[in-house]
């Protein structure tokens, strides 16, 4: 392993290659664009491929087809380009296509501000497109854990033969910190599997894990590649049961690997009267405000998401133990809807804390002071 001092940026560039990152097709926009940039440099010198396309649909179309030819592929953009890459989006749910999308949040609705922050995009992430599905989506606080959950991005969508997106932020996208990478062999790198040759292929065909081994276009496998409701052999498929069956496994797959999914960081619970739950940069400061809180004889709790979808509504009830619970991010209050319906037989409120920059802890400190 190795200690640089980076971005998260760069960190999430250096994540993907770690985890085998060979494709990645982009268009520039702001606050995402260092990714691509240092892609276009680095990853071609490991052998992988950066291409910059006309726009944010091409990109996510070229990254599903890498994906298929056998290639870990990854595309990163910001708000006003994920909403253009919904619709492919959709498509890698249905033909169960890994590959990664960083979404680094900026200002909206619209264009918004370009440069500045927010934690806005949190639905999108969940349900970008149409239908029934579920998308996993992870969320780093820090450079470290930007790099980290990259590689746990990856891991996921070839474990589980699905997109995953990293849900990063301006702030963390710009923010220097010491980070430490490691070296093959350090980390756990995830393949998807492949079925064996000698063998008919049912390109849908799950095994018991409800993950069909991929069969990769190129090599040698015959397959279809269908975005219509299709059966285990790829072919149209307009009938309620072969329906019901293609999407109860596309969810039921996710959630079979939920304690492999899903993961929450849990600070001061065991005294906790009130827990403060946030994620993404904004923890930075809600943690920081739980210590000011403690300082005064308040006891506070911080429960941070590392996985935003899906939430883990065992765990997050076993750790949220006390009977006041205050969620607090930068938009006007998602997350806090499902905390609410987790925690149903507990005081949930919303404090959102709107802000262009990183929340200051006095911030904070003054959005949960009215439920304390």
């Amino acid at each position: 392993m190795r200690r640089t001092f980076t971005s998260g940026n760069i960190a999430i560039a250096e994540g993907a290659m770690a985890a085998g990152l060979g494709f990645y097709a982009g268009y520039p926009i702001t606050p995402s664009s260092e990714i691509m940039e240092y892609l276009a440099e680095k990853l071609p010198q490991r052998g992988g491929v950066v291409v910059q396309m006309e726009d944010e649909i091409g990109s996510i179309n070229a990254v599903i087809g890498a994906s298929w030819a056998g290639l870990k592929s990854m595309t990163a953009t910001s708000g006003p380009g994920f909403s253009l890459m919904a619709e492919a989006l959709g498509l890698a749910v249905i033909t169960e296509t890994p590959l990664v999308v960083v979404n680094v949040m900026r200002t909206g609705p619209s264009t918004g501000v370009p440069t500045k922050t927010s934690q806005s995009d949190v639905f999108q992430a969940r349900w970008p497109s149409h239908g029934d599905y579920i998308i996993p989506c992870y969320c780093p606080w820090s450079v470290q854990e930007a790099y980290d959950l990259t590689i746990k991005a990856f891991n996921t969508a070839e474990l589980l033969r699905t997109p995953v997106v990293l849900l990063s932020d301006a702030v963390l996208a710009h923010l220097w910190e010491p980070l430490t990478m490691y070296d093959q062999g350090e980390i756990e790198v995830v393949n998807r599997k492949v079925p064996s040759k000698d063998t008919a292929v049912l390109p849908y065909k799950p095994d018991i894990d409800l993950v069909p081994p991929m069969p990769l276009l190129g090599h040698g496998f015959k397959t279809i590649v269908e975005s219509l409701v299709h059966d285990e052999k790829g072919y149209y498929a307009p009938r309620d049961a072969d329906y019901r069956a293609l999407v109860k496994r596309l969810i039921l797959k996710v959630l079979k690997r939920i304690d492999y999914v899903y993961e929450h960081e849990a600070l001061f619970l065991d005294d906790a009267e009130v827990v403060l739950v946030s994620y993404g940069s904004t923890a930075r400061s809600v943690y920081l405000a739980t210590r000011e809180l403690r300082k005064r004889e308040v006891r506070a709790g911080f429960l941070r998401l590392k996985t935003l979808w899906p939430l883990n509504d065992e765990k997050i009830r076993e750790s949220c133990r006390a009977k006041k619970v205050i969620v607090v991010e930068n938009n006007m209050g998602k997350i806090y809807m499902d905390i609410d319906r987790v925690l149903k037989d507990k005081e949930v409120y919303s404090a959102p804390v709107l802000s262009l920059e990183l929340p200051m802890v006095r911030e904070v400190l003054e959005a949960v002071e009215p439920w304390l």
